[in-house]
């Protein structure tokens, strides 16, 4: 009998709804505190997990759940930069209504 291999799960901090791992995006705090988008999932640090679209974003933000799963406070600069680096990684096409 083959061995099943299991796929790990993650909780998005925005919807709060258990995802497989490769399809969040971790959100990291460096050793040195800074807090940065991580799309390989391999740089050091704390580590949360966010859906990949901008509104999960926004409710962790609105939530403050990042801070909390951080245990950071995170300036609204960050924030946008990570917002804009979400669009920019979302792939080209469909039905875009932010035009």
């Amino acid at each position: 009998m083959p061995k099943v291999k299991r796929i790990p799960q993650r909780q998005c901090v925005g919807c709060r709804e258990m995802r497989d791992k490769k399809t969040l995006l971790r959100v990291v705090k460096s050793p040195e505190g800074d807090v940065s988008l991580d799309f390989k999932g391999k740089k050091p640090g704390r580590g949360a997990y966010v859906c990949p679209s901008p509104d999960c974003l926004k409710r962790a933000r609105k939530t403050r759940a990042l801070e909390r799963a951080l245990s950071v406070t995170i300036p609204a600069e960050v924030y946008d930069a990570m917002e804009a680096e979400i669009i920019a990684a979302a792939p080209k096409g469909g039905n875009d209504a932010t035009a």
